[in-house]
């Protein structure tokens, strides 16, 4: 009997899909971070490649759980069309580590008390308690959808970002080959939050509280990367010296714009090899002011900068 060609080739696994899973350990890393460990039966096929791998947590439902969370490849298309009070609630995140033997994942959760479903089930979460995570399949051919790092052969590496992007920042930071150089400057909310990171001897972590002046997300790290391009990309030829006037009128410029700015742009493929690479994720006003300066200030070319906004002030998420 002959075997049609449907049958016959197997199906091609999703790139990202659904992983049933249950909180293992929880650690309180610092004052608004806490890493939760999730566990599950079929987690050693979760995707392994690290960086900044974005993935879906998605949270239960009071009485309903995930009774009603759709599990097929369009699982947000099936999602939409639920009804609202059906709509389990769910946060993007970055994975911190993989352990595929051990049939684990760790994600770390920042806290900012209970003006986001995700905070507040961090806050109390426990052993036991059940989540759904949308994340990479490691037997399918596009387990790499979702990472954004594509530095290319780069002599210097920028990384910029606030406490939502410190995770991915502390993970690309410990996958870096020994001779890099750079900086990773990280934004948070105090001195408590900072977290043990290895980084390779090159590159400097800064960490910015933003207790010490009272101000806004992006308050310290918009002028400390400013101040990173003059004193070392310009200094060294790689890019034209920046005016800190004419920028900080771009930055203003830019608030009136936002509205209608990609929240996203990251090259296609590698970068454009060169002298430098920019990797900027957080909320997005700040990176969007922080990638125009480097792009049209600083000189570098768009192909060496990688813009993430993670968040918006006043938006719960950014699809």
């Amino acid at each position: 009997m002959l075997t049609s060609l449907a049958e016959a080739a197997p199906r091609e696994r999703p790139a990202y899909r659904s992983f049933r899973v249950r909180v293992a350990r929880v650690e309180r890393l610092a004052r608004h971070f806490t890493s939760v460990t999730f566990a599950g039966d079929d987690l050693d096929e979760f995707g392994t490649a690290g960086l900044d791998q974005r993935v879906k947590v998605v949270l239960p439902l009071p009485g309903v759980g995930f009774a009603a969370f759709p599990e097929g490849d369009d699982w947000y298309g099936a999602w939409r069309e639920l009804p609202a009070g059906l709509r389990n609630p769910f946060r993007t995140y970055t994975v911190r580590a993989v352990r595929p033997e051990a049939r684990e994942v760790d994600i770390v959760f920042v806290g900012h008390g209970d003006a986001g479903p995700a905070s507040a089930w961090a806050a109390t979460a426990a052993p036991g308690d059940e989540v759904v995570l949308i994340g990479p399949d490691e037997l399918s051919p596009g387990r790499t959808v979702g990472i954004d790092w594509r530095p290319g052969e780069v002599e210097t590496l920028l990384l910029a970002g606030d406490e939502t992007a410190a995770p991915a920042i502390a993970s690309i930071l410990e996958s870096l080959p020994s001779d890099a150089t750079g900086i990773a400057l990280i934004e948070v909310p105090a001195h408590a939050d900072r977290l043990g990171v290895r980084a390779p001897a090159g590159v400097e972590v800064r960490w910015l509280a933003r207790e010490d002046a009272d101000c806004l997300h992006g308050g310290l790290l918009i002028p400390a990367v400013r101040d990173w391009v003059v004193r070392h990309l310009a200094a060294r030829g790689v890019a034209r010296t920046a005016d800190v006037d004419a920028a900080t009128a771009l930055a203003a410029a830019e608030q009136a714009d936002l509205p209608d700015t990609p929240l996203w742009d990251v090259p296609e493929g590698h970068s454009l090899d060169g002298d430098c690479y920019a990797w900027l994720a957080g909320e997005a006003s700040a990176i969007t002011t922080l990638r125009r300066f480097l792009v049209r200030e600083a000189g570098l070319d768009r192909r060496q900068v990688a813009f993430i906004g993670y968040w918006r002030m006043g938006r719960a998420e950014l699809d």
